[in-house]
């Protein structure tokens, strides 16, 4: 007999009352529970931030992004040669320039971060401006590193037409080159404010002009194929003043930036010391994807190989770009945090951007899961390579949910300043483990491509790993590295 009828054969009032009461309780005691849980699962809240935060930087980086590829997509129109100097040209360009000078900027998520959560404004407008200077010094000894780029591509074996293509192309490139690093200095003194919605607004105005002005160059002038490198520069600039021309005239800016002073030459050493460890952490990540690429050309059957690695790193590019939206919020919070002195918090944020990052890395992988035959038919009109890179899918969405979960661990490592710790993880992981692997699958047991890319899984996934044991095991102390600065800033 069960409790309900046994009240009702009682008849009376006074003991169907507290039934109702009761099962009221026990169904708030259950929502609660049930709320405890998920909260432990994902904090709602903090995710919410995240999100809202990733989503802009996500279409910015996008944006840019487009910038150089539609000016590879210019010159590809003039003609096969054309097509593979400027392609050769964009690979050289972004391993010999690019990586370089956006992960200098990486120093910027740390202290300007951690300076506008200890709501010392006036120093991320310094940071900003040694951080430029950096830039501007590294991007001179850049310069004169790709004037030289026909002779250095020849050194590399590449054939000598497409090199004089690619140098020819390089030497229009050389002033986008400056503006590069001035871009990721700015985004990254906006990000860490949390200043995203109004920078996707001001990074699709130049894409939508550099439409015009590339088509312009490249066939109503007689500049044709330098036409298209040109017009990425400009373009760029173009970028860079918009976003100049925001910051100094946006009200909302009037504590963080107060003008331009000699004060920031005075942080030009501290900065480098955490400017060159997230360069190289971001380097070295990007040579392994060039790596990998020159290992394919070795194959037997080079043009097959090739191919294949190619649209895997290219589908990998893309996720990554996605993913770098999140990693940037996660920096974004977690500097944040330490510089106001929340310790806890920052720890909750850099394990909500983990959780955040599995569920990215399964809305990622699923479509490519489902659509792999329309995607390889983007690249290749080969029946050979649509079906090799069907057996590539398994390895690719492994490779994507460790690539994105290591991304956003990168994010709250700069946000930590663990920069020179993150920089040995790669350094082992990628190159002790991942490539050696890569080259025993692929030459020595045959698997070719295959091969190649399970020693990149193995090298990204001992990456991830290191990194999530790192933030698990930390010591979350009160960490501030603008304290020093701080107290400077009240000597004065």
């Amino acid at each position: 007999m069960s409790r309900s009828t046994s009240i009702e054969g009682n008849g009376t009032t006074q003991n169907s009352a507290p039934l109702s009461v009761e099962g009221d309780y026990g169904s708030e005691e259950a929502r609660k529970e049930k709320s405890k849980w998920w909260k432990k699962v994902l904090d709602m809240e903090e995710a919410k931030i995240q999100i809202f935060l990733s989503i802009p930087m996500i279409l910015t980086i996008v944006f840019y992004y487009l910038i150089t590829l539609i000016s590879v997509m210019f010159a590809g129109h003039l003609g096969k040669l054309q097509l593979a100097g400027a392609t050769l040209a964009n690979s050289w360009a972004t391993a010999s320039g690019f990586l370089f000078l956006a992960g200098l900027s990486g120093a910027l998520e740390t202290l300007c971060g951690q300076g506008f959560g200890a709501k010392e404004c006036r120093l991320l407008g310094i940071y900003l401006q040694a951080s430029c200077i950096i830039s501007f010094i590294f991007s001179i000894i850049i310069s004169i590193i790709w004037f030289y780029t026909e002779p250095i591509l020849v050194l590399l074996h590449q054939g000598h037409d497409i090199s004089k293509e690619a140098a020819l192309f390089m030497k229009f490139l050389i002033p986008g080159q400056f503006a590069v690093g001035f871009l990721h200095n700015i985004m990254r003194f906006l990000q860490t404010q949390s200043i995203v919605g109004p920078v996707v607004l001001l990074s699709a105005v130049p894409l939508i002009l550099h439409v015009g002005i590339a088509y312009a160059l490249v066939h109503w002038t007689d500049l044709g194929f330098k036409g298209a490198p040109l017009a990425t520069s400009i373009s760029l600039w173009i970028s860079v003043l918009l976003l100049v021309l925001y910051i100094i005239f946006a009200k909302k800016f009037k504590q963080t930036w107060q003008g331009f002073s000699l004060e920031s030459f005075s942080y030009i050493h501290k900065i480098m010391k955490l400017a060159l460890p997230s360069a190289a952490m971001v380097c070295l990540e990007g040579w392994a994807f060039e790596i990998l690429v020159f290992l394919a050309g070795l194959m037997p059957d080079s043009e097959t190989s090739t191919s294949l690695i190619a649209i895997c790193i290219n589908t990998e590019s893309i996720a990554y770009m996605i993913s770098f939206g999140l990693s940037a919020s996660a920096s974004t919070r977690v500097s944040n945090e330490l510089g106001a002195g929340n310790s806890k918090q920052a720890k909750n944020a850099s394990a909500v951007a983990f959780k955040l990052s599995i569920l990215l890395a399964l809305l990622l992988i699923l479509p490519l899961g489902f659509g792999h035959k329309i995607w390889a038919g983007l690249f290749s009109d080969s029946s050979i390579i649509k079906n090799k890179f069907a057996a590539m899918v398994p390895l690719l969405a492994i490779s994507i949910t460790a690539d994105t979960i290591q991304c956003v661990l990168s994010g709250v490592a700069r946000g930590c300043g663990w920069q020179h710790m993150a920089v040995y993880v790669n350094l082992a992981n990628f190159y002790l483990i991942g490539v050696p692997v890569a080259c025993l699958l692929g030459f020595k047991f045959k698997l070719h491509a295959k091969g190649l890319w399970i020693g990149f899984i193995c090298g990204l996934s001992c990456q991830a790993v290191t990194l999530l044991l790192i933030t698990k095991f930390a010591k979350w102390r009160k960490i501030n590295i603008v304290e020093e600065d701080k107290e400077k800033q009240v000597d004065v």
